[in-house]
């Protein structure tokens, strides 16, 4: 875990960074501990993720929404009690040739993939700043208009 402040000085946000040491299955009790220890109600919550949904290499940004069969997001919505959390969606793209969803996400990225994973990692840290520091809608604005590279 991390703690630091995202801006300007004087107009900087606190900011709590945690990656549950869980199986992403059950990650839905750190984040509710987490967010009960620092007082962060399910709104100012950022939870970021793999998105089979979407393209590899694009981020997505929402509030609320179903779990997509993400098993994860399930446990965190099921422990905060709501649905109504931000989250930052890396896309990973949907397995090709009939592959199952659970391999595909657990298997290595490809040779391509790897090229421009660590912009991907990048994006995704820009846009839960953006997120936090601009609101919902501007980062949305920035980041859904950005071409798949």
């Amino acid at each position: 875990m991390l703690e630091g402040r995202l801006g300007l000085p004087g107009s900087d946000e606190r900011v709590i960074l945690a990656k549950p040491t869980t199986y992403m299955n059950v990650s839905g009790g750190p984040v509710r501990a987490l967010a009960a220890y620092y007082d962060i109600p399910p709104e100012r919550t950022v939870v970021v993720h793999d998105e089979v949904d979407i393209p590899f290499d694009a981020i997505r940004l929402k509030i609320g929404g179903g779990e997509g069969g993400h098993n994860g997001l399930r446990d965190i919505t099921k422990a905060l009690g709501t649905k109504d959390y931000l989250r930052v969606r890396a896309g990973v793209g949907r397995p090709s040739g009939g592959r199952d969803t659970a391999d595909h996400v657990l298997a290595p990225f490809s040779a391509t993939e790897r090229k421009t994973l660590d912009l991907l990692i990048s994006d995704a840290a820009d846009a839960v700043e953006a997120v936090i520091l601009e609101g919902l809608t501007a980062a949305q604005q920035r980041f859904h208009t950005r071409e798949v590279r």
